[in-house]
């Protein structure tokens, strides 16, 4: 595999530090510097979100592309990332999520190069989105379907709805979670906090429920830390004025500074997982490795990861029920159960092998 030159788009780059993709990125960069023989490999980076701009990150080459990777100008990010790669010559492209997948049919014309995209979730179903940038991302989804010689989907769910709308058959590839026990913890992150609390730790949208978590919690008698994106929308600052000052709820700040991330995991008794989209959270993924006890939204996706081990909710009322029936006793099994399936499907050796041979493959 060593001849290929791979080069990876759609991220807002590494070292990763937003989400799911760039923690992807990173992961896969990282195992390709611990093989011998790895290719070479290419990561595209938003010049926006890295001032110094190191020209490489571990084994990657990094390549700057003066556009944000989201929000509106992700579509023509993407795509100069993609002609940029055809241009330089790489031979496999792997594309992190569709928002340039509609240039896919013109980069088939110019280029022999390989596609392989991992589509994300069904994202023009998301709330958030109406009107027109609903009718683009699922044009793009369409064409990153029709046009990449290999579909990637992160959860069995996106799979199958890929297969029923499109009669197209995807390679189901999770994300890791290990990386979450990496970091020593930060004692100073729990500073003030319970010393036993239920987590719920997200973007701060309404997809992921999170009114809901917090209107559970507020009936109940059992701290709940909430960490996330609050200020970013009015949708999270309206949630963050009606419960800050509820006496069993702790509002907090997003973290992304990996020690700090971990001792915040570290002091949790309870994982509350609200995402209702998507495929294969990471968020989740990632709780599952500290072995607790996961109260899951009921949606296909997070049956899929869970394996059906998990607890799940889709109101408020029945979250609060599900948290008052939870025995120790089931607490302890549930959460082994769920620390079991995490180092059998979730981890970054598992993950990394396989992309690297479906690179190969392609």
């Amino acid at each position: 595999m060593s001849q290929f030159r791979i080069a990876i788009l759609g991220t807002v780059g590494v070292p990763g530090n937003y989400g799911g993709f760039e923690t992807l990125a990173e992961n896969l960069v990282d195992y390709n510097a611990a093989a011998a023989d790895g290719p070479m490999i290419s990561v595209y980076c938003s010049a926006n979100a890295f001032p110094d701009q190191p020209e490489h990150h571990g084994s990657a080459q990094l390549r700057y592309i003066g556009l944000d990777a989201n929000g509106p100008q992700s579509i023509l990010y993407d795509a100069l990332s993609l002609f940029d790669a055809v241009r330089r010559g790489d031979d496999r492209l792997l594309l992190l999520g569709v928002s340039g997948a509609l240039v896919l049919p013109l980069v088939r014309l110019i280029s022999r190069a390989r596609i392989i995209t991992n589509i994300d979730g069904i994202e023009w179903k998301r709330k958030k989105w109406k009107g027109l940038a609903k009718a683009i991302l699922q044009a793009s989804e369409w064409s990153a379907v029709r046009f990449s010689h290999q579909v990637i989907a992160d959860n069995q769910a996106i799979a199958d709805y890929v297969s029923e709308t499109y009669d197209r058959v995807c390679e189901v590839i999770p994300y890791g979670g290990d990386h979450a026990l990496a970091a020593e913890p930060d004692p100073a992150a729990a500073v003030g906090l319970p010393a036993s609390y239920a987590l719920a730790l997200c973007r701060i949208e309404p997809e992921n429920n999170v009114a809901m978590i917090l209107e559970a919690f507020s009936s109940l008698n059992m701290p709940l830390v909430f960490v996330g994106n609050w200020e970013k929308s009015d949708y999270g600052r309206k949630l963050k004025a009606r419960f800050t000052d509820h006496p069993t709820i702790t509002i907090h700040d997003p973290v992304y500074e990996p020690r700090s991330l971990r001792a915040i995991r570290d002091g949790a008794s309870i994982y509350i997982h609200g995402h209702s989209a998507g495929g294969t959270n990471p968020s989740l993924v990632e709780m599952m490795h500290f072995g607790i006890p996961v109260l899951a939204h009921g949606c296909t996706f997070n049956r899929y990861s869970t394996e059906g081990k998990a607890r799940y909710f889709q109101s408020a009322t029945e979250l609060a029920e599900q948290l008052r029936s939870l025995d120790p006793a089931d607490a302890t099994q549930i959460g082994s159960n769920m620390r079991e399936i995490a180092q059998r499907k979730y981890t970054w050796d598992q993950i990394g092998k396989t992309y690297f041979d479906l690179l190969d493959r392609a």
